[in-house]
């Protein structure tokens, strides 16, 4: 397995990310504070400077409102 920062998988999560939390109208802060983080941790997020990881994961879908099962079968796809 190479690395997974800047992987196909990567950017597509990212991108869904971050769609998922402008379609909420929601700001970077405002992700920030419901995970209980600084804003700067969601803007190394959006810009693929960091892994998320599982737990994180779940968290933002809960904040952000989707179906993490989906979202991974619908990324696993890109190989």
């Amino acid at each position: 397995m190479g690395k997974t920062l800047g992987s196909a998988r990567h950017k597509a999560l990212v991108e869904f990310l971050i769609a998922r939390r402008e379609a909420l109208h929601m700001s970077q802060a405002e992700l920030a504070e419901k995970l209980g983080q600084y804003q700067s941790f969601v803007a190394r997020l959006e810009s693929a400077q960091r892994r998320i990881d599982v737990i994180e994961f779940l968290e933002l879908s809960k904040f952000l409102a989707f179906d993490p099962a989906k979202l991974i079968k619908l990324i696993q796809r890109l190989g």
